[in-house]
């Protein structure tokens, strides 16, 4: 237990909070404390007081996120809205909040005949997890128009990082690893809003088309192999190796385990058709990547982050 040596806050701290109705897979157990800093400075003092013994996890909205059904030790971090503000500083820049949602900030950019934003109207997450995950989209990504970013460290010191330091490779971020996201500084270039939305209106139409995103999913769940920082997950670029391709040619699609399914619609998300528990969505996933492997000798690697304790686990 570690309720004795948690620092006084501002914010709210819940125990045994369940994590399943925030993720959207909806499995998964409870974190033993969630934490939701009332602002920047609750959050770097409660870090700074908090023993270095005890875990920290943060997390967004839960849209690329599966938590384990043993639920997640420690201390559970969730932004809350007054880590999301947009804020438009000329010269075509948008400074974003970690708990913005990436579709609004899209969204807020076109209004300003911002463009070059466009690919992050089809991230279902927040800035900070885009930041975290180096989250693309229809051939975007954030690494393409990333300026700077703000962030704690475990200890609670508040860190500059320039687009350099993210060290950034496909679907990742090396400088997340310790580190809470507080903000981003994006640049785009200037067009006009009724062109920018038009662009937006495409990609959200073909994302409709293709992807299961009317039901209980986690998005993309492996990424391309031999992806590169510019190249979009969602199965709309030109791979010679998409991983919905290798997952359809090993006779994945449709296959099932438990509550959880391969999506007919795109062989790359697993959904949950109503009673998965997170080891289903799992242990089907490691199934898939065995049968990927077995038929085209491709190990697929995870995109969808995991979190927590399985439900075995002592």
């Amino acid at each position: 237990m570690i309720a004795h040596c948690l620092p006084p806050v501002r914010g709210r701290i819940v125990r045994h909070r369940p994590l399943a109705p925030l993720t959207w897979f909806r499995v998964g157990g409870p974190a033993e404390v969630l934490y939701l800093p009332a602002d920047e400075e609750d959050l770097a003092a409660f870090l700074a007081s908090l023993p270095s013994r005890v875990a920290v996890t943060p997390i967004g909205v839960g849209s690329n996120l599966l938590v384990r059904d043993g639920g997640v030790r420690g201390v559970t971090i969730r932004l809350g809205r007054r880590f999301g503000d947009i804020v438009f500083l000329g010269d075509s820049r948008i400074r974003a909040g970690a708990s913005a949602l990436a579709a609004r900030v899209a969204e807020a950019a076109a209004g300003h005949g911002i463009a070059g934003l466009e690919f992050l109207r089809g991230i279902p997450g927040t800035i900070g997890g885009a930041l975290a995950m180096n989250a693309g989209a229809h051939g975007g990504t954030l690494s393409d128009v990333l300026v700077s970013a703000g962030a704690l460290d475990r200890s609670g010191r508040r860190l500059g990082l320039r687009r350099r330091d993210m060290r950034f490779s496909y679907r990742q971020c090396a400088a997340a690893e310790g580190r809470i996201f507080l903000h981003a500084l994006l640049k785009g270039t200037r067009d006009e809003p009724d062109a920018v939305r038009e662009r937006m209106r495409s990609l959200l139409s073909h994302r409709e088309a293709s992807q299961p995103t009317r039901t209980r999913t986690g998005g993309s769940t492996f990424r391309n192999p031999g992806g590169r920082p510019g190249a979009g997950s969602d199965g709309g670029g030109i791979w010679r190796d998409s991983a919905w391709r290798l997952i359809d040619a090993a006779g994945c699609r449709g296959l099932e385990r438990g509550g959880a399914a391969v999506s007919e619609k795109h062989a790359n998300f697993l959904i949950n058709r109503g009673n998965a528990t997170a080891a289903d969505l799992e242990e089907l996933a490691e199934e898939i990547r065995d049968r990927v492997f077995e038929h085209s000798g491709v190990r697929l690697q995870w995109e969808i982050r995991r979190i927590g304790e399985t439900q075995d686990d002592d």
